[in-house]
């Protein structure tokens, strides 16, 4: 399936492999994307998010966030790449899961969608939010361990989600 134009109806399709599941948030709740982006030699990109933010800060992290309200998650997942990256989200792999969490950040409760997505852009080089975050990298299976650092015991999601998508990849 393509869908022409994300975000807002203009620019590149974005291609949604088939059986792919988007959810569609209903009225009062919460929801977050995430994207896995693979490099072509098979790594997974991630950042480190700055130290003084109030969600899980310091940690590393996929590129993501919050869908907007009247956003699709489609909407949002290229949204959030092109933001944190400059890159454009081009295909939609597979849908990892759906996660539930609350965090200590007094928000409540979130749904996230977690996707394995393809990019075009400079891989070299993406325009990172250097005010939200400090770092970042492209992780191997050899490098998995660094995935937990500043977590808690247990909080673990991104460390899984990348060692999955370099799995299944």
């Amino acid at each position: 399936m393509s869908t022409p134009g994300l975000p807002g109806g203009s620019g590149p399709e974005v291609t949604v492999d088939d059986g792919v599941e988007v959810p569609v948030p209903a009225d009062g709740e919460v929801w977050a994307v995430g994207a896995v982006i693979l490099a072509p030699d098979g790594r997974a990109f991630a950042q480190r998010r700055g130290p003084h933010r109030r969600l899980f800060p310091d940690c590393w992290d996929i590129v993501g966030g919050h869908v907007e309200p009247g956003e699709s998650l489609l909407d949002a997942l290229a949204r959030e790449v092109e933001e944190e990256t400059g890159w454009r989200l081009h295909r939609v792999r597979r849908l990892f899961g759906i996660t539930t969490w609350t965090g200590d950040d007094g928000n409540g409760e979130r749904h996230e969608a977690d996707y394995l997505v393809e990019v075009d852009g400079d891989l070299a080089n993406p325009a990172l939010e250097w005010a939200k975050h400090t770092a970042y990298d492209w992780f191997g299976p050899d490098d998995l361990p660094r995935l937990t650092e500043n977590r808690a015991p247990g909080e673990h999601l991104i460390h899984d989600l990348i060692a999955q998508a370099l799995r299944d990849r």
